[in-house]
Formats: structure tokens, sequence, C-alpha cells
């Protein structure tokens, strides 16, 4: 049988993160090993303290960093160095699995062997307004899929949708292909999906794969990730230049309203609009940063720390 593990990059954890780890202990398929790649020793501490996480499941292993060592690239393909797993699955740490069969169906996704990754569904969770609920359906829909080279004509950018919330990597074809990038503001996952379709691999999107996993940003919140967005995009022209993802934002808009007004929650439109206007914004001024002034570039950045 493949041996698996669990990379999960972390920083700030809360109670969520003990859930996720306990799920994963529960899984069909053994987790052989669960890598934290943790920023900040003193977080993790705090949520550690006074568990019995770390005493009673003996597959955990930790390695610490600063802050300012993490990038979302470079991060994660050490995590993948101290993997010797035949498959390893990036997660984030608010990322919980559904049910007890997350891995064993990840790994079915990965069964044809052109296949070089597979993703979960993201379900919203309790907390998410019907914005988000239905944003989660539109990138996550009922039915699974798999992506090829093929399908550039038709899906465009979406071809290379594959989100490390939750993603299965067949390690022989992600070292044959050299991993994530090693510098990434943002959507290293996206790049590494974009190197393995144009190698005439497949993406797999398995939707009976589950995770809840949501977000409800605020404007200013959503402009910096946004405009991250922008950044790296704008520093990888060979993805991102033939295939825009301007379009897939509007559409995503539109029938965001269309929705709304279907449900009968017409009062809900003005916060789509305003909250698409300030992803528009970040992300276009994220594509024209080296125009900036490098304190502004800082300041609407999410990620402060990639620019030292």
């Amino acid at each position: 049988m493949e041996t698996v593990d669990v990379i999960i990059p972390v920083y700030k954890p809360d109670r969520g993160f003990v859930t996720l780890v306990e799920k994963l202990e529960a899984q069909t398929v053994p987790v052989n090993r669960i890598i934290i790649m943790n920023t900040e020793q003193k977080y993790l501490d705090r949520l550690l303290y006074g568990t019995t996480l770390e005493r009673t499941y003996h597959n955990i292993m930790v390695k610490h960093l600063s802050k300012r060592e993490f990038d979302h690239g470079h991060t994660r393909n050490q995590g993948v160095k101290l993997s010797q797993a035949d498959v390893f699955i990036m997660m984030t740490q608010d990322a919980i699995p559904a049910d007890e069969y997350l891995v064993e169906r990840l790994l079915a996704g990965l069964r044809d062997e052109r296949t070089a990754a597979a993703y979960a569904r993201q379900l919203p969770d309790g907390r998410s307004g019907e914005i988000e609920r239905y944003t989660r359906q539109f990138n996550y829909p009922e039915e699974s899929r798999v992506k090829t080279k093929a399908d550039l004509p038709r899906l465009g950018i979406k071809t290379f949708f594959c989100s490390n919330v939750c993603a299965a990597y067949k390690r022989e074809v992600f070292d044959a292909l050299g991993g994530f990038v090693n510098r990434a503001i943002f959507n290293e996952d996206m790049l590494y999906a974009a190197k393995a379709v144009n190698a005439d691999y497949n993406i797999a999107y398995v939707a009976e794969a589950r995770v809840y996993h949501s977000h409800n940003y605020t404007y200013r919140q959503q402009f910096h990730r946004n405009f991250d967005l922008g950044v790296s995009q704008a520093d990888h022209p060979e993805v991102f230049g033939a295939y825009p993802s301007e379009s897939e934002g509007i559409r995503l808009m539109k029938n965001t309203v269309a929705h709304l007004k279907e449900k009968g929650m017409k009062n809900e439109i003005p916060r789509v609009i305003l909250q698409s206007g300030f992803k528009y914004a970040g992300y276009l001024c994220g594509k024209q940063y080296r125009r900036l002034p490098r304190r502004l570039v800082i300041a609407m950045s999410s990620n402060k720390e990639y620019w030292n």
C-alpha cells in the first residue's frame, strides 16, 4: 500500500487545528506522518499546552521556523523534503476533513498514472454567509472532473486550478517536475499545476473528498489578498499571460448576483459589488506593483515578510 504523509504550514493555530489533527488520525487510510511546518514556536506551544496531542499521537513531526523564513513555495518544499512517503497531502491549518474518507478518496483520484495531483472539495462552514457559500459552490461543484491540456481552450486558467487547502501529490511526479516554485507570494499550487498540465499530466478534482473551509474576509482583507494574487500573476507571465483570470472574476460576480436575486436576497447585492471592487482594485495594483513605491507595495501586501 502507498504511504501517505500530510504536510501543514501553521501560524498562530487555534483549537480548530487540534480538531484537524484528530480527524487526520481517524482516517480509513492511515496517515504515516503529519509534518507541521510551524511559523513562530511560541504560538504552537501556547495552543498545545495542557493538551495530550503530542503524547497521544507519535506520528507528528514539527519543524519550527521564523516568520521571516516563511515562504508559500519554499516552506512547502522543505516540508516535502522531510517526507519519504509515496504521496503527500498539502493542507492548511483551517481545513477540517468532513469525514474519515478524505485520504482514501484523494488517493483514488490519483489512480490514473498521468494524474499529478488531486484536490478536495471545499465546503462552507456554519459561520459562512450566503455570498461565501455560493463562492464555494462556484469554485468547488458537486461533480468531480479530470483536467488536461486539452481543456485549456475551453476552461482557460481554471485548468490550472488546484488548491493547496487540501491537495494530494504523487511524490515521484513532484520531484521530476521540480516541486513548487521556491519563492512565491501566492499561487504556488496553481503554478505547480500549470507546470504539470504543460508536461502532459492531469489535475483531478475529487468532489467526494471534502473539507470544511471558508472565510468571511473584510473588504480590506480582500484587497490585500488580491494584491498578492496580482503580484504572483505579474511575476509569472508564462502562466497567467496566456490565460488571464479577469473574466473568471467577472463571471463569479455576475453569477453571485443572479443567485442572490433568485434567493430573494437583493439586499446582499451591494455587498457583492463592493467586495468585487476591492478584489479587483487589489488585483490591479498587484499586477502593476513594479511601478509603485516599495513602501506602498509593502502596505498593500498581506505578506509583508515576502518583501524583505
